[in-house]
């Protein structure tokens, strides 16, 4: 692949000061042009396009870093590789970026007028290709690599539902099984799936949802929260039942325990982030169990507590795996050192004085606020970035602060 031109390189630096102060504009502007698209518009999840218009400050976000660094862009290239893994489960192929080259040149002209100039667009036509093709080329890996694998498929397979289990007020589990009755690739613990739901008879939707069950080969289960505004969530939960099919796109995701671990572990999880760390955790029970491995897990109550008698049957295997629950919020019924272990919530000091601080691999999943909290404060408290991995439900865009 040719190299970016040193005048594209410095015509794009150049734009960094309009990017940084009309970036939101023209993402909006592009998910406009985009949308006009009704195939297009289809692979998108639009739930990540609400109100707050969290999707079109992150890609803001994620363009203002490509500018600034397009002279350095190995510094992107966990952000390269996170956006490659969401495209493959999303089925995201290469016949779909011409639309997203010319939506996001069209919008540039749109919000800058006069000032995108032919050479301008000319500079961002070429970065937006050049960045193109690297995805383009790390996900055909990605797809030979799912095709390939033991288990393994391309595109979208039909999955029954062979078990619908409530483990809370709000969370309850499906676990899914091919209808074809073969074999499934055994997944990177912590990696998701990625649906393809007919919502209610109309235009199929994508979701991607966290496995919550360690790599067994046959079958996958995930563990969906039932959100009052969400639409997929509020379908699984209250139409999806066993023997119904769903079509599910092979495991993807760059957040995942290691083959071999070599530090001792601490998984960190706030409401329905659990569901990659229960995956860990069984995983760790069933093939490292001499790992040291602290799982720490908040929550409201008892009433949202979800899979805390699974896990902790885990924990009392033969194995080196300690359990502590917070609840923030706790209801009658609950009580500190019989329902959960502390009332309040998980503090960087609390995890000093009971985790191996010092030497650990700090896995985190949960909602924004809370790994802006843990992902930062473990950063603040001398835990250095190779030893922070987080994971969360939503747009992606990066928590730790810079």
């Amino acid at each position: 692949m040719q190299p970016l031109s040193e005048q594209t390189i410095a015509i794009v630096k150049a734009t960094v000061p309009a990017l940084a102060q009309y970036g939101t504009d023209i993402t909006r502007a592009m998910y406009v042009r985009l949308f006009k698209d009704a195939h297009i518009a289809a692979l998108f999840n639009h739930s990540h396009q609400g109100e707050d218009g969290s999707q079109t400050k992150v890609l803001a976000q994620a363009i203002l870093a490509y500018a600034s660094n397009i002279d350095n862009l190995g510094a992107l290239s966990g952000a390269v590789e996170r956006i490659a893994q969401k495209h493959v489960g999303l089925q995201i192929l290469p016949e779909h970026y011409p639309y997203v080259s010319k939506a996001l040149l069209g919008a540039i002209g749109d919000v800058l007028g006069e000032a995108a100039t032919p050479d301008i667009l000319d500079a961002w036509g070429e970065a937006f290709w050049f960045l193109a093709n690297i995805l383009i080329g790390r996900e055909t890996n990605l797809y030979t690599e799912l095709a390939e694998a033991e288990g393994g498929w391309s595109g979208w397979r039909e999955f029954v539902v062979a078990g619908k289990i409530r483990e809370s007020e709000t969370i309850t589990s499906f676990v899914l099984r091919p209808r074809d009755g073969g074999a499934v690739i055994r997944h990177k613990p912590g990696q998701y799936l990625s649906f393809m739901l007919p919502i209610n008879g109309e235009a199929p939707v994508r979701r991607n949802y966290s496995i919550s069950s360690a790599p067994n080969g046959q079958s996958y289960r995930i563990s969906v929260k039932r959100e009052d505004q969400g639409a997929a969530s509020r379908w699984l939960h209250d139409h999806v039942k066993p023997g119904d099919t769903l079509l599910v796109s092979p495991p993807a995701g760059d957040f995942f325990l290691a083959d071999q671990p070599q530090r001792p572990v601490v998984l960190l999880s706030g409401g329905v982030g659990l569901t990659p760390m229960v995956s860990m955790v069984e995983t760790i029970a069933e093939r490292h169990p001499q790992l040291d491995t602290h799982y720490i897990h908040g929550t409201t109550n008892g009433a949202t507590h979800a899979m805390d008698q699974h896990v902790r049957s885990l924990a009392r295997g033969d194995n080196n795996i300690s359990v502590a629950t917070f609840y923030s919020d706790p209801v009658e019924g609950d009580l500190a050192g019989v329902s959960h272990d502390v009332t309040g919530f998980i503090s960087i000091d609390w995890l000093k004085q009971n985790t191996p601080f010092e030497e650990a691999e700090f896995y985190l999943c949960g909602p924004k606020a809370f790994l802006r909290v843990f992902a930062n404060g473990l950063a603040e408290a001398g835990v250095s970035a190779d030893r922070i991995h987080y994971e969360f439900f939503g747009p992606s865009e990066e928590i730790m602060a810079a």
